[in-house]
């Protein structure tokens, strides 16, 4: 709804009252310049200004103002000269207020009605010519021409009838006597008197009058006021006394006791008030509503014995009494009230009357604090419900709003109404996840279909609204899509596997969840989803050193002088695994003799656990076992080949350990070759050189504490890790042998001062040395350091052989 408007320009209607319902008034659109249509869409409504009946409705159709129900002019305004009904007609959207006034016209539908049907007067035969007797007049509740007219006495001998006015404006019958009656004659005659409206078709009404002949009544009763007037309070209880009326006749004895009844009084006045007949005194015998009636008005008749009467009118007034607390409507209501409306929106419009008049007719009305609405009054008797803040559903889903609405009377009545407010659902707010990131651990060599974890996202708002679906945001992983890793189920959030993980391929990756309401439009909100795989002991540890055995015969040279503690050799693996699944350690299975070499734990480095003595076998051969520190363990093992001693020539069998069946002549065949080669690059070194080589060459021992391995033997996956089973970095090895051969296969291993190089480097020697010797040449240092490991190998082979 939007703000109030008052229409200034009121209607008036004029119809003749009992009437049918569904008869026609007037077009009440068409007056007020609306097309027909309006009147729905703005959901017009009429209301009987200071009544709960509906008198008048109005059609949403045609626009027409019709007569629902029956309208009695003289039930509304009694003897009213001008009946006027009056209506409010609303519209909303925007509110608009205009005022019908109904003029309701009197039809002749009563009849004149005589306060009793028959009246018994006893005149004496003594009687002059002339004579008058009182007659109530008859009534008619029409007003008007519709109202009693005239009066017809049946035609007879002795009387005629007369109206007389009252200075109170009233009026009355006299019965005059024409003729002398003589009762000797005719004790007793009936007379009747007919009253005559001036409806059309006219209307009438009958009292008879019977007259008995007596002795002579001088005198009638009089009354000591023509008008008696007393003001009672509503709601007076019953048995109230109200006024006392009082009349006195002049004769003596039985003709002067007077009785008093009630003449000319309506069918209402008749339930509210009583009589004493002997006393004249009026008493409350009905409810006495100043709403129903302010007034009241009757007559009161005093007859002596004989049947003389007179009459006075007594005018009873009610005063108001605050007794009608303010009654609440609710015109209509906006339900359900959106969340989203602004403050200042009106939600409803409120109507508040009070039956009572005068300052007990002033109400205020009130709203409960602490809720999000207040009452504004634009119009007389209207208040528009408008909200003061933003609403929240998710906060308050539903306000039961007081309005108290309190007269100005003395005491002050008041009424309560609640008014029942609902808030429809806007989709304001986005699912919230529980957590702002989640981590989800998986084994690797999961099985597809595993689940892993459960994002779980909140939506305050209700229904459609508030149910959260699930998804995996776009993405790659290891550059392929993210749905090949993961799924997750829409309605529960749960995130499963699609595949298998190898934590040596990755150990973890994220993904991204969306969760998204079903509003519209859809609201949704993103969450972090870290996936770690963790390792399990899947990889057999692999021995880098020696290699294994078939691929080459590999033999290491001890010296008999090493002693105990001398590092003669390192056993080097490696495992794909991490953590302690990487952990290796290394042991001795199997040795030629057992108490000789022993091997450290964690490094794998072998050495000598005492001094080397004569009775010790020349040949040794060790069998480790690598094992890593995994659930179960799991382990490989080789065989390090040693030989005690300080030089070739002193190994005559050392044949033996090569495979017996190789052919002797190819060893000729390759001494001779070696021989050759050597003689010619030593010859030509040596006019090169001279002696300047061999002054700048440092000495270097068969064995100083460090073992050298070429980097190729290691896989380019593994990272150094101390005291892990891999590489560490105080070694670099290098070897030297035939790995082809299957026959005098030997490993000469040498170390480099310093420390040793890293292992990503090769040997180079010093380069002013290398310039002054062969800064002329075009050798490369390679080639040179090729040269003299080449001439030292063979003339190891010729000394041997």
């Amino acid at each position: 709804m939007s703000g109030l408007h008052y229409a200034h320009g009121d209607l008036s209607y004029s119809i003749q009252e009992e009437l049918k319902s569904g008869s026609v008034i007037g077009n009440i659109a068409k007056d007020l310049g609306f097309e027909v249509g309006i009147l729905s869409i703005r959901k017009a409504r009429i209301k009987t200004v200071g009544s709960e009946r509906r008198y008048c409705d109005v059609s949403l159709r045609s626009g027409e103002l019709v007569v629902s129900e029956r309208i009695d002019r003289e039930e509304q305004c009694g003897e009213k000269p001008s009946c006027v009904l009056k209506f409010e007609l609303l519209l909303e959207s925007p509110l608009e207020l205009h005022r019908v006034s109904l003029q309701i016209q009197d039809i002749n539908d009563n009849a004149p009605r005589f306060p009793t049907d028959i009246i018994k007067l006893e005149i004496r035969e003594s009687a002059d010519k002339g004579a008058r007797y009182r007659v109530n007049a008859a009534h008619d509740e029409d007003i008007g021409p519709h109202g009693v007219q005239t009066y017809t006495l049946k035609r007879n001998e002795h009387f005629v009838f007369n109206i007389k006015t009252t200075s109170a404006g009233s009026k009355y019958g006299e019965l005059i006597l024409d003729k002398e009656l003589d009762r000797e004659e005719q004790k007793e005659m009936q007379l009747l008197l007919t009253a005559l409206d001036g409806g059309s078709p006219q209307r009438s009404g009958t009292l008879t009058i019977h007259v008995t002949v007596l002795d002579a009544n001088d005198n009638a009763p009089v009354f000591s006021q023509a008008v008696y007037e007393a003001s009672l309070p509503e709601n007076a209880p019953l048995k109230t006394h109200v006024i006392t009326v009082s009349a006195t006749d002049a004769d003596e004895g039985v003709n002067g006791e007077l009785t008093y009844g009630l003449g000319r009084i309506s069918d209402k006045s008749r339930k509210m008030f009583s009589l004493d007949r002997k006393t004249g005194e009026i008493f409350v015998t009905g409810d006495i509503d100043f709403e129903e009636g302010i007034t009241y008005d009757m007559f009161v008749e005093a007859k002596d014995s004989y049947g003389l009467s007179s009459d006075t009118k007594v005018i009873i007034s009610i005063t108001d009494v605050n007794d009608n607390s303010p009654i609440i409507s609710l015109i209509s209501l906006a339900d359900p009230v959106p969340e989203s409306v602004s403050p200042g929106t009106e939600v409803g419009l409120i109507n508040v009357q009070d039956r009572d008049s005068g300052k007990n007719k002033n109400v205020r009305c009130t709203i409960q604090q602490h809720v999000p609405f207040k009452l504004i009054s634009s119009i007389e008797n209207y208040y528009s419900l408008v909200t003061t803040e933003k609403l929240d559903r998710e906060l308050v889903f539903e306000y039961n709003i007081t309005i108290s609405a309190t007269d100005e009377g003395s005491p002050p009545l008041s009424s309560v109404k609640v008014v029942h407010i609902l808030i429809a659902d806007v989709n304001d707010n986005p699912p919230v996840f529980e957590e702002q990131s989640y981590s989800a651990y998986v084994s690797e060599n999961n099985k597809p279909g595993h689940s892993l974890c459960s994002v779980k996202a909140h939506d305050p708002d209700w229904r459609q609204n508030g149910t959260v679906i699930y998804s995996l945001l776009p993405g790659e992983v290891n550059g392929a899509p993210v749905s090949s890793y993961l799924s997750v189920n829409g309605d529960t959030g749960v995130i499963q596997s699609v595949r298998l993980f190898d934590y040596e391929h990755f150990k973890n990756f994220k993904v991204y969840v969306m969760a998204r309401d079903n509003g519209s439009p859809p609201l949704s909100s993103n969450v972090t989803v870290s996936v770690f795989i963790t390792d399990v002991n899947d990889n057999t540890p692999q021995i880098l050193y020696p290699a294994p055995e078939g691929n080459s015969f590999m033999t290491e040279l001890v010296p008999k002088a090493a002693q105990g503690g001398s590092l003669v050799s390192k056993v080097i693996a490696v495992d794909g695994d991490s953590g302690q699944n990487a952990w290796l350690s290394y042991h001795i299975i199997k040795s030629t003799d057992p108490g000789l070499f022993k091997i450290d734990l964690h490094s794998g480095e072998i050495r000598t656990q005492r001094d080397i003595s004569d009775s010790d076998n020349m040949k040794q051969n060790i069998l480790v076992a690598v094992k890593d520190n995994g659930q179960p363990s799991l382990s490989a093992t080789c065989s390090m080949f040693l030989l005690i001693s300080d030089n070739l020539a002193e190994v005559p069998e050392l044949k033996d350990m090569s495979y017996e069946d190789s052919s002797s002549k190819l060893t000729s065949y390759l001494i001779i070759a070696l021989v050759s080669v050597s003689t010619f690059f030593l010859t030509f070194i040596i006019i090169i050189v001279g002696l300047r080589f061999c002054r700048r060459r440092k000495p270097r021992l068969l064995f100083d504490g460090a073992v050298a391995i070429p980097s190729s033997y290691l896989p380019p996956n593994y990272a150094d890790v101390d005291a892990t089973g891999t590489l560490r970095s105080a070694y670099n090895y290098d070897a030297y042998l035939t790995t082809g051969s299957r026959t005098s296969d030997f490993k000469f291993a040498t170390s480099y001062n310093d420390n040793t190089l890293p292992a990503d480097q090769t040997l180079r020697k010093n380069p002013t040395d290398f310039e002054e010797v062969f800064g002329d040449l075009d050798v490369s240092p390679e080639d040179v350091e090729l040269l003299f490991i080449t001439i030292n190998t063979t003339c190891e082979y010729m000394v041997y052989y």
